[in-house]
């Protein structure tokens, strides 16, 4: 482990998360065999449906107990298993930097990302990582290669926080990019007008892309606990502006707590599981609660 990399990913973290696998919510489409449900049929060990016999069919997976009951021939078909493709998408824009006293989001972001990615590749799994600001900075393909963790944190230790917010073009265009249906993990503080982001994780889920947003939030942005007049400056441009907190908070806390409402709700009308995360929590919580919650999706999904 390169020395770089220390700063965002904790081998004994890795080692208690790597208890709990990442489970799909939905069928997936793989390269080889892996652990979850395809949208494929195949012939592992979990029953899936019968159907007629056709010319060329093999016998193997004939139901003779139906045929004795019915003189018709079925075929028993099962659900295939195959390996998850997961696409990592991280924000890196300049609000990305905003610190106060739990450090930066993108700290943060990096630490899930780099976490992330490396169980999902230890468990046989392929993963890609999409950087943008706005434009996206850097992009690899998904793959299940143990060198591909080397490469990955080769990025995540080298790109810094700079440039506006570009999060909505990202999304239509890895929507398009991504070939066949996947894990989609979005890392951002979402800093946009809700329904043109709403747009970009509906063309996802048109896609057949399983989608998970971590809404990052630094603790002082939800709180606006300011005790004196201050200046606010926009880090992804030039405007700035000096007011009294105390004049202001009420408004700013009343317009947030309406825009998180609106934006959870819109994510999970349009199927998307949405996790709001405060960078006072530790990541590793947030990380162990979200993979537990994806094993009883998955759960409800299949008793469904």
């Amino acid at each position: 482990m390169s020395i770089e990399s220390q700063a965002f990913f904790d081998p004994a973290a890795v080692s208690r998360l790597s208890r709990i696998s990442l489970s799909a919510r939905h069928p997936m489409l793989g390269g080889v065999s892996g652990q979850h449900k395809s949208a494929a049929r195949g012939s592992s060990v979990e029953f899936a449906e019968y159907r007629k016999y056709v010319p060329g069919d093999d016998i193997r997976y004939v139901d003779w107990r139906v045929f004795g009951r019915t003189d018709k021939f079925f075929i028993k078909e099962f659900e295939a298993d195959t390996n998850l493709r997961c696409y990592l998408i991280m924000d890196t824009s300049s609000s990305m930097a905003f610190e106060a006293d739990h450090g930066t989001k993108f700290d943060y972001a990096r630490r899930m990302a780099a976490t992330l990615g490396y169980l999902l590749i230890k468990q046989g799994d392929a993963v890609g990582l999409t950087t943008f600001d706005e434009k996206r900075v850097h992009e690899i393909p998904a793959k299940t290669s143990p060198t591909h963790v080397k490469t990955m944190f080769d990025i995540l230790g080298k790109v810094e926080p700079k440039g506006a917010t570009e999060i909505v073009q990202t999304l239509h265009d890895m929507a398009e990019k991504i070939s066949s249906r996947a894990l989609v993990i979005v890392i951002s503080d979402f800093f946009q007008e809700i329904e043109p982001l709403l747009d970009g994780f509906q063309h996802m889920r048109y896609r057949n892309h399983d989608v998970t947003v971590f809404h990052l939030l630094d603790k002082q942005e939800v709180d606006f606990d300011f005790d004196r007049p201050i200046r606010f400056k926009d880090m992804e441009s030039t405007f700035d502006m000096v007011t009294d907190p105390s004049v202001i908070g009420r408004g700013y806390r009343e317009a947030l707590d309406n825009y998180l409402a609106a934006f959870q709700k819109g994510c999970r009308q349009s199927g998307v599981d949405y996790q709001r995360v405060t960078t006072d929590t530790d990541y590793e919580k947030v990380l162990s609660s979200f993979l537990l919650e994806r094993i009883g999706m998955k759960g409800k999904s299949k008793r469904g």
